[in-house]
């Protein structure tokens, strides 16, 4: 399900009802102090100028090496920072960062987020019952009558029993404190959930039963997910659309089918020669990329990848290659189709 960018050059980002969520160069950077007076004398650029809009309904992946900037994109769209450095967020054609107190706090109950750590983001002194219900407390959403009705209704449907509600997090699996993250997201009904890499912690199998709880989820609350990872196979089966970050940046986006089928950028082609072939006898062509990434607080001058790639050019020693749709909804940042 291929989407389009907004237009790089237009003044006032335009609301298009087809999309939940659209992004426009988007920047977040964090100061670097130093010296005798703590001045500041750098910046962390962790998100660099990200554009992608994300249809209702959908699920966008968005992949790329550890420290490239994927859950801080995701935590700068749910203004989980005060700020943003530059760019726009638009949640139902509304500004995130322009909200109100009153309109952000009613916003939290529409975007949510489920962390990658399952046992570090529940609360040891609680128990699942309080940890799932508590903002749908603070929020009012039900009557004080049908409230532990309701908390029983959410922990089934994401495959928890009733009877464990007086449980502390420490007494569940992985894979079963994973599933009260998720409780804990969906109790405020919302529309939109950051998936912050939710089965990196777990293994094989129990992925596999987390994948197939938010599909099941998705399709019964009409969910928009944006889903974070690093593991390609599980971004494949999951997403409709896919975004490839690098440094800060989106070096390329697209439908999952055309990401996938032909990747045009070097560093996502290199990706892809990683993932594991199930066949013994099945040869790799392995992509082997030399280096490691850049300092975000000291890129390199023209493209960010450019130290890193087997297809460098003169230009892109100097010159930020502009993002260029190759086919119809799929684009890339690379000089490679100047």
């Amino acid at each position: 399900m291929a989407t389009t960018n907004a237009p790089a050059t237009q003044d006032k980002l335009v609301y298009d009802p087809q999309y939940i969520l659209q992004v426009r160069d988007l920047k977040k950077y964090f100061p670097i102090k130093g010296g005798m007076m703590n001045r500041v004398v750098g910046n962390v650029k962790a998100v660099d100028g990200v554009t992608f809009n994300l249809k209702r309904g959908t699920t966008m992946g968005l992949v790329g090496e550890s420290g490239c900037g994927k859950t801080t994109t995701g935590r700068t769209i749910l203004r989980l920072y005060d700020t943003k450095t530059a760019g726009d967020v638009l949640f139902n054609g509304k500004e995130v960062y322009d909200l109100s107190h009153e309109e952000l706090r009613h916003m939290r109950t529409e975007m949510q987020i489920i962390f990658q750590d399952p046992f570090s983001s529940l609360s040891p002194r609680l128990p699942i019952g309080e940890i799932i219900g508590e903002a749908v407390r603070e929020h009012n959403l039900v009557p004080k009558a049908e409230f532990d009705d309701y908390v029983d209704e959410v922990m089934d449907q994401c495959g928890l029993q009733p009877f464990q509600k007086e449980r502390y997090p420490h007494e569940f699996s992985g894979g079963q404190r994973q599933r009260i993250c998720i409780a804990r997201a969906l109790a405020l009904n919302p529309e939109f959930v950051v998936c912050d890499e939710p089965v990196s912690a777990l293994d094989v199998s129990i992925q596999a039963q987390i994948i197939n709880l938010l599909n099941e989820l998705q399709e019964k609350r009409d969910l928009t997910y944006l889903f974070i990872s690093h593991d390609l196979s599980v971004v494949e089966h999951i997403s409709d659309t896919v975004g490839v970050m690098y440094l800060g940046n989106l070096v390329e986006y697209g439908a999952k089918r055309d990401i996938f089928n032909n990747p045009l950028h070097p560093y996502t082609e290199a990706l892809f020669s990683a993932i594991p072939i199930p066949d013994p006898d099945a040869k790799m062509n392995r992509i082997v990329l030399e280096g490691s990434i850049p300092s975000p607080a000291n890129p390199p001058e023209g493209c960010k990848f450019h130290t890193r790639c087997s297809k460098c050019m003169e230009i892109c020693k100097h010159e930020a290659p502009c993002q260029r749709e190759i086919e119809p909804g799929h684009f890339v940042v690379c000089h490679l189709y100047d």
